[in-house]
């Protein structure tokens, strides 16, 4: 006897949406079965949180239609979306600090008896629900003292406890470490095997590769094509997000193309000489070198101090100190951003929504943003200046004109990070600190990003760059440092891109401290 397939719990037809004259999403289609992980993937600006924004309600498509069960979804209200069983958990979270785990779980229906929340069936009900789900955490922790991969476990636990159907997760591991990826990735397999049926959005194609059951490619706001993940290679999957154009791009860049000369990078200058760096708690005293047409990749576990690095360096810790030279003259130690940047540093952050960008300004104005002097006369901003520079650097990464004059907050992840990095490109530092570069965006952008890079160092530049994806380290770094409680335990040459992962992960947890060279 031969089993029936099962029947689609959501189904999306001919879904579009058109802001005036421009179309983000046309003719989109898709289909969720019960208990299988279906991936979303797509370049920035795809079309893909145009799609899920659409099947969480929080946008009014102009065209298509959306049924839950059989039932037509009604558009434009999350809480109707909510009420038919679609939840969606998002990059910015809606976890709230001051409370703690499972109040934020039970948020908006927690048990009650005679009308008062009742505590006792409040702590078994969450026991319950993190054992099944296997989220080991008590309930009592302070949410706002939760990491971002727990605060992401409560939302898909709130999600789970309203016996959702759908759940749509959107970039859930782009902020993670590897280990907290894993216990993720293990979290969807059992909502999966519970039969709620899940959509996934990620750019780590070996990710969606490993967890999904289906892979659905959208392009330019289009469906390319949806099939189930084993007739998909990661060759196939960027030729199906890229284009054949596109992909030979990637592929030139992701082989390691352009790669620093051996012999050139070992004789160069240093343009970044750190000694004895120190963080009170966190460095004890760091030191490295950066020469001339490098780049040197920092890998390391989450909490090993990469990060703080790098924020040493650009001025944003007072507390630190060090000895600091920059192209062989010697320089006071940066007490502030604003030194750092007169010596030559320029950091791209982390977090470039929170740190790197002023969301409500245009593009223009975020790229002049660092050197206003240059596009300024008598005060005043001259604008056709201004635009034609930020044109300029903003081409450099790949950044479409018509982009420029846009609000950065309604531009997506990638052509955010092109303009936090055309910035500095419009500063000329010598030396650009990127912490995590390549996160949350696309292969293209992140070739074309990556690739800038190289030029920049190409011209006598520096780059030190933070990177929790290996790939990115072993593909783009001619020297990988790794870190681990505060300090480098190995300096690794890969100019000859012979560094293999297994490299970087016996550093981070077993070797003990030894010189850089």
């Amino acid at each position: 006897m031969m089993l029936e397939d099962p029947e689609p719990i959501l189904e999306a037809h001919g879904v579009g949406m058109t802001y005036g004259s421009v179309t983000v999403l046309s003719g989109a289609s898709m289909s969720l079965i019960p208990g299988r992980i279906h991936a979303l993937v797509g370049q920035n600006g795809a079309g893909k949180s145009t799609m899920l924004g659409a099947l969480a309600g929080r946008i009014t498509p102009t065209a298509g239609r959306i049924t839950v069960a059989g039932t037509a979804l009604g558009s434009g209200d999350p809480r109707t979306a909510r009420a038919a069983g679609v939840v969606a958990v998002y990059q910015e979270l809606t976890i709230l600090p001051a409370m703690n785990a499972r109040d934020n779980v039970l948020l908006g229906d927690p048990p009650r008896r005679c009308g008062v929340i009742d505590r006792s069936r409040a702590r078994r009900e969450f026991a319950e629900l993190a054992e099944r789900l296997g989220v080991e955490l008590t309930g009592g922790e302070p949410a706002g003292e939760l990491c971002v991969a727990q605060q992401q476990m409560l939302e898909i636990m709130r999600a789970a406890r309203s016996h959702a159907k759908v759940l749509l997760l959107d970039e859930p591991t782009a902020s993670l470490a590897a280990t907290e990826r894993v216990a993720l990735l293990s979290l969807m397999r059992r909502l999966a095997a519970d039969g709620i049926a899940l959509v996934f959005v990620s750019h780590n194609l070996d990710e969606v590769l490993d967890v999904s059951d289906d892979i659905t490619v959208f392009r330019n706001g289009r469906l390319v094509t949806s099939r189930p993940t084993a007739a998909w290679t990661k060759p196939d999957l960027v030729e199906a997000m890229l284009g054949s154009s596109g992909r030979a791009l990637a592929a030139a860049l992701l082989d390691g193309h352009g790669a620093a000369d051996e012999t050139a990078a070992s004789t160069a200058e240093a343009v970044l000489t750190v000694d004895d760096l120190c963080v009170p708690g966190v460095l004890p005293g760091v030191c490295l070198q950066v020469r001339a047409g490098e780049i040197v990749g920092i890998g390391g576990l989450v909490g090993s101090g990469r990060t703080t690095l790098l924020r040493a360096l650009a001025g944003d810790l007072p507390r630190a100190s060090g000895r600091l030279s920059i192209g062989g003259a010697h320089r006071s130690w940066p007490r502030s951003p604003r030194a750092a940047l007169r010596a030559g540093l320029a950091l791209v952050p982390e977090e470039r929504k929170r740190d790197g960008l002023v969301l409500g300004q245009d593009a223009v104005e975020n790229i002049t943003l660092s050197n206003l002097r240059a596009v300024a006369r008598a005060g005043w901003i001259r604008r056709r200046y201004a635009r034609a520079l930020a044109v300029e650097h903003g081409r450099a990464f790949g950044l479409p004109e018509e982009m420029v004059d846009r609000p950065v907050g309604a531009l997506s992840g990638g052509n955010q990070q092109k303009v936090v990095l055309a910035r500095w490109m419009h500063r000329r530092p010598r030396v650009l600190l990127a912490d995590e570069p390549g996160r949350g965006i696309d292969i293209g952008a992140k070739a074309q990003i990556l690739g800038t890079l190289r030029d920049f160092v190409d011209a006598g530049g520096g780059v030190l760059m933070v990177s929790s994806e290996h790939e990115e380290l072993l593909t783009f770094a001619d020297r990988i440092l790794v870190m681990a409680a505060g300090r480098i335990v190995a300096d690794l040459d890969n100019r000859a891109r012979t560094v293999t992962e297994h490299d970087i992960l016996t550093a981070a947890f077993d070797i003990p401290h030894q010189e850089a060279s």
